[in-house]
């Protein structure tokens, strides 16, 4: 499937636009990067305590701020986690307190901490229980002592019942949260001498605590070292690759290229303050290998045209073969594009990280192998002063010097391979 028939676009031509574009892109990011003070780092790799709440309305983030000040974590961050994909998710919020160490810091110190300040904030009605927070065997011996259908010996079976479907209309129906305990009437099997008793025992609390993670700041450190190693040895395995299937400036190009990538994701991340957590590596070893792969489709047709177009000029042959793989390079991209896409928009909180990365990441990686990749192997032919693919000087009179002639042997070398 082609999209153009015989484009004449000159690519290498533009490319002093190209590094004005990255160099903009790469400016951006820098300064989003000063003005946050660095990357913002997931509870993965900074540790510390991660709590994700839902409240039945709309949260009271100043009160909620002013609370966990007077325990002490006045420099925990409170965000809304409005997921798309969830609609019961409008009234959900995350609270992080990062790990600065020290014995008062300690991370369950931390999370007991948090949940004080939640206590002391939405003080529980005395003698009644949260009903958002009941367990099944909880609700269940409630209801078998209290006996509201007057079952007599045989309640606890019928009761285990009646308690599994009060929760699962909370945790389904109620979107995980209950406003009312008079809203259990809905419930199956829940009569109003059912809800009376409740009503006893039990109040609606204006929250629900939906997780808690910790995370120490060994193992934080530990998988942010991991990560960069990974990176870096991913870059390099590359690097080896296309040297010998190439040469070497063709490794280097095209690792240059995948490094301005990176480079330039981050930064959207720093613009947009996203975390980077351990599926957003995930993303940017998956941009790496993505780049890479469109960077060496090019260089593979460079090759090839540098057989049969040799008294043609170098940028000239790049552009030849960025235009021979252009539709390729389109279709591919957009496909990869859309699915990213709609994993962004409809794939829930948890993925829109690891989603955002690769939305820039096709984007920008699909832009560097002909903006980035391509110009640098032909500057590097202009700094070696060759001016045909057959590697003519300036001024030799058609002869080829020593290392131009090493050169075209060694890339008739790699095409026999």
């Amino acid at each position: 499937m082609e999209f153009f028939k015989s484009p004449n676009i000159n690519w290498m031509g533009k490319a002093k636009y190209f590094a004005a574009l990255s160099g903009l892109l790469l400016l951006i990011g820098l300064i989003s990067w000063l003005h946050q003070g660095g990357l913002l780092y997931g509870i993965d790799f900074r540790g510390g305590t991660l709590v994700s709440l839902r409240f039945a309305s709309t949260p009271p983030t100043s009160k909620l701020r002013a609370a966990l000040a007077q325990q002490g974590l006045g420099d925990s961050t409170i965000q809304r986690n409005y997921d798309p994909s969830d609609p019961s998710s409008t009234n959900d919020v995350l609270i992080a307190m990062k790990e600065t160490g020290g014995v008062s810091r300690r991370l369950d110190a931390g999370r007991a901490a948090i949940l004080k300040a939640l206590t002391a904030l939405f003080p529980a009605p005395s003698g009644k229980q949260d009903f958002n927070a009941a367990t099944p065997d909880g609700l269940a011996g409630f209801l078998t002592h209290q006996d509201p259908l007057q079952l007599g010996v045989s309640a606890a079976p019928r009761y285990q019942q009646l308690a599994q479907a009060l929760l699962h209309y909370r945790d389904t129906d109620s979107g995980g949260i209950v406003k009312s305990i008079g809203d259990l009437g809905k419930a199956p099997g829940a009569t109003p001498a059912v809800v009376a008793s409740l009503e006893q025992g039990f109040y609606a609390g204006p929250y629900v605590i939906r997780d808690v993670q910790i995370v120490g700041p060994q193992v934080g450190s530990q998988l942010r070292r991991q990560a960069v190693l990974a990176t870096l040895y991913a870059l390099a395995g590359m690097l080896i690759y296309i040297a010998f299937r190439f040469e070497w400036v063709y490794g280097a190009a095209a690792v240059i290229a995948v490094f301005h990538d990176v480079l330039i994701t981050l930064g959207f991340f720093c613009l947009f303050h996203y975390e980077i957590s351990l599926t957003v590596i995930a993303a940017l070893l998956t941009l790496v290998g993505y780049s890479m792969n469109d960077t060496i489709v090019i260089f593979d047709r460079v090759r090839e045209n540098l057989r049969l177009m040799r008294r043609e000029s170098f940028p000239e042959i790049v552009n030849r073969s960025i235009n021979q793989t252009l539709s390729r390079t389109i279709l591919t991209s957009s496909l990869t594009f859309l699915a990213v896409l709609v994993l962004f928009l409809l794939g829930g909180s948890v993925l829109r990280s690891f989603a955002f990365a690769m939305v820039v990441g096709v984007v920008v990686g699909t832009y560097s192998s002909f903006g980035i990749a391509a110009p640098i192997v032909v500057l590097w032919t202009r700094f070696r002063g060759e001016k045909t693919a057959g590697g003519a000087a300036s001024g030799s009179g058609g002869r080829q010097p020593k290392h131009a002639r090493a050169g075209e042997r060694r890339l008739a070398a790699a095409g026999r391979r």
